[in-house]
């Protein structure tokens, strides 16, 4: 007996996860063919487009040199206006064990989240992911052989 195809509609994993280097450098990758807004800049239109947005408001934080490679993961999810829903929550860091640097990790991720949000994305985007966890993984290449 074969299997026949799904007539339902397709539907996207539960959580929605990208992964960004930060800071950002360079242009953002996947937006050269979205309209721009009032302000000049292009809205997100697809999901690699979007992390991007969502990361380019983070910033080094004082404290935090002493670390050579640092990671933190929040999740929150969006409206279909790109504000976020809630409050983002931090689900993991590599910085567990010491608390002070695990405090100005999160303050600074959290941080950027707020600055970054609304974010700015298409209303097909808005339609796609409204609601739906986003877990965003900040990963932070520092430099060698400095103290806090």
């Amino acid at each position: 007996m074969r299997a026949t195809p799904s007539a339902g509609p397709l539907t996207l994993p539960e959580t929605l996860r990208g992964t960004v280097q930060v800071p950002l450098n360079g242009p953002r990758n996947g937006m050269a063919d979205t309209p721009k807004t009032p302000d000049g800049e292009k809205p997100a239109d697809t999901l690699r487009a979007l992390y991007p947005v969502l990361a380019a408001c983070w910033q080094v934080p004082e404290g935090l040199s002493r670390f050579e490679r640092t990671e933190i993961t929040a999740r929150f999810a969006l409206r279909r206006d790109g504000s976020v829903i809630g409050t983002p929550r931090v689900t993991f860091s590599t910085q567990n064990s010491d608390t002070r640097a695990y405090r100005i990790l999160t303050e600074a991720t959290l941080a950027a989240i707020r600055r970054c949000t609304p974010a700015r994305i298409t209303p097909a985007l808005g339609a796609a992911i409204a609601g739906r966890p986003i877990a965003l993984r900040f990963i932070y290449q520092g430099p060698k052989g400095q103290g806090v």
